[in-house]
């Protein structure tokens, strides 16, 4: 019934990093050969917190979307598009608040942490408190599978399943449903009914997980359903209502913490980052002045790798050797620290240059840039409107 689609959004505030390459973009680069991928530039998101510079957000916007071209992101393989141009994600926002009780909101943990950590902006607003439900628009808009996340948002990934879950319960109910998902059943042809009738009840009576995998799996195979048939036999399969929004899975990616010049994590908070297609010059300079062993004030001092800020990006960027011989020379001050360095940047060049050469064309010529994302905003708007469809007949809302 539901593909298994990926979702992945980015807000636009600002250059992106090196941190944002390694944390976020080489996995949407893996992800899109295996899963049909929808990317989405969040400008509505970025308005919760830059509501009083959204200057920042237009400036931001193209060249977010050029980086995650020079990243490697294929439109041929992705479909990426901006929120704001897909108006029924704010829609459907606004008919999942009717239900959405305030206390969920209120409950995410990155809430409160937010509005301590960022005192300087004003977040007492409705916005903010109400982008996580926004967010579960963003998802189940697309009835999107699988949300490429780290440990840190997936209480997001759950929100947007417990709004997913409410919404069936309310408006999944349809008169005579489970006469006419029995006649759907028959439609399976005998066979795959009574395998699919066995599952139902392994699952509904003993609690098997691995029979509704099964049973969903073979649902998804069925080339003789119509769509709305196999609305009914998912959610016949877990109990007596149509699922119009599935639930979608948190898909944890690997902790990527980019480490920054200081040693922190690479934040432009913290003002320790090097950009995506930052110029050669000022990749040189930013490594060859960024800090290391406070220890080694002079040349013949030793060191302690564990304490130089260098030595993670040399965990990132150089391979074992290379790492060896920067331990053992840091250890002895067999090396100096420019020298120790010289790999790191070297490193850093040899991966942007490809960034370089991608990001060129759309430099040259902006207009296929601007195609790009109106296709992508056409194809994503497509998938949107089709939901919207259904939400709304659900809802009573149709009139038609």
């Amino acid at each position: 019934m539901f593909a298994e689609r990926v979702l992945s959004g980015m807000r636009p505030t600002g250059a992106l990093h090196l941190g944002h390459y390694h944390g976020v973009l080489k996995n949407w680069v893996h992800l899109q050969s295996e899963y049909p991928c929808f990317f989405f530039v969040a400008d509505w998101h970025a308005l919760t917190t830059h509501y009083e510079t959204s200057s920042v957000i237009e400036e931001s916007v193209w060249e977010m979307v050029i980086d995650w071209l020079a990243a490697g992101v294929d439109p041929n393989q992705a479909t990426l598009f901006i929120q704001s141009r897909v108006p029924e994600h704010a829609e459907l926002f606004l008919l999942l608040a009717m239900g959405t009780p305030l206390s969920w909101l209120e409950r995410v943990p990155t809430y409160k942490d937010q509005i301590e950590k960022l005192k300087e902006k004003d977040l007492q607003t409705y916005g903010f408190l109400g982008y996580p439900l926004l967010q579960a628009a963003d998802i189940l808009i697309y009835r999107a599978q699988f949300i490429p996340v780290g440990e840190d948002q997936v209480p997001h990934v759950e929100m947007a399943r417990e709004v997913a879950r409410r919404f069936n319960y309310l408006y999944g109910r349809e008169a005579d449903f489970e006469a006419k998902a029995l006649e759907a059943v028959k439609k399976l042809g005998s066979k795959r009914a009574k395998m699919y009738a066995e599952l139902r009840v392994a699952y509904q009576e003993r609690g098997n997980a691995q029979a509704l995998e099964q049973a969903q799996a073979l649902l998804q195979d069925s080339q003789s359903l119509s769509m709305v048939d196999r609305e009914r036999l998912f959610g016949y399969l877990e109990g007596a209502r149509k699922i119009i929004l599935p639930e979608p899975q948190a898909l944890l990616t690997k902790a990527a913490r980019m480490p920054g010049l200081d040693g922190q994590k690479m934040s432009k908070s913290y003002n320790n980052t090097i950009g995506i297609r930052e110029q050669p010059a000022e990749i040189i300079r930013l490594v060859r002045t960024m800090p290391t062993d406070p220890a080694r004030v002079r040349r013949t001092d030793p060191g302690n790798p564990e304490h130089c800020p260098l030595w993670q990006l040399h965990l990132v960027y150089s391979d074992s050797v290379t790492q060896d011989w920067a331990k053992k020379g840091c250890i002895s001050a067999g090396i100096g620290c420019l020298e120790c360095k010289q790999p790191v940047i070297d490193a850093i060049l040899r991966e942007q240059q490809p960034m370089f050469e991608r990001a060129q064309m759309y430099l040259d010529d902006p207009s296929l840039l601007r195609s790009i994302i109106a296709d992508g905003c056409d194809k994503a708007r497509k998938v949107a409107q089709e939901t919207m469809r259904e939400v709304r007949e659900a809802m009573g809302l149709a009139y038609d």
